[in-house]
């Protein structure tokens, strides 16, 4: 084998190949969870769609998709062990299931199925000293988890989060499972 041979061979097994089922699912986690927080940053600051204490709570797992997606496609391209991308896929559908029940929780408080935290819906009370009210009333914005500011087709934000979190988890539950089976 001549040096040029073994320069060529070194490089073939170094550069990636095509992108593996897991890989596959980590990248469509990536690119959802990346649209749902950016539609997330585009009502609040551009439709003035405040947020609220659940909103954020959803957004939590989508900031731990994110970065996990990303090495998980980077893994999955340069061909890491099976065993740490399926691990990793594991991971992301427990964080997109978990988003999905915050949001599908968050629906129903703003159907009134159920009492949603005492911090964001029901009656606002305990100023506190009366001394203390107004400048409490002037600085205390109260964004209410019961009130849907915006629907689309009969479902609010929280309700298209878990919606489309579901599909997102049943996507990574797939890639996990085509990567457990490979390599079995």
């Amino acid at each position: 084998m001549t040096a040029r041979t073994a320069d060529t061979d070194l490089s073939a097994s170094a550069t990636p190949r095509r992108l593996p089922p897991g890989g596959i699912a980590a990248l469509v986690v990536l690119a959802g969870s990346v649209a749902l927080l950016l539609g997330a940053v585009f009502f609040e600051h551009v439709l003035k769609i405040p947020p609220c204490p659940l909103c954020f709570e959803q957004r939590i797992p989508h900031y731990i998709a994110v970065p996990l997606a990303l090495a998980l496609v980077l893994a999955a391209r340069f061909r890491a062990p099976r065993g740490l991308v399926a691990l990793g896929l594991a991971v992301l559908t427990v964080a997109l299931l978990v988003t999905a029940g915050i949001g599908g929780y968050h629906a129903g408080v703003e159907w009134g199925l159920w009492a949603g935290p005492t911090d964001c819906t029901g009656d606002i009370g305990d100023f506190g000293r009366a001394g203390n009210l107004l400048d409490s009333l002037q600085t205390t914005t109260v964004v209410r988890c019961d009130v849907v500011l915006w629907r689309f087709l009969g479902l609010s934000l929280a309700g298209w989060n878990a919606v489309l979190s579901t599909g997102l988890a049943l996507v990574a539950g797939a890639g996990f499972v085509a990567t457990v089976r490979r390599s079995a």
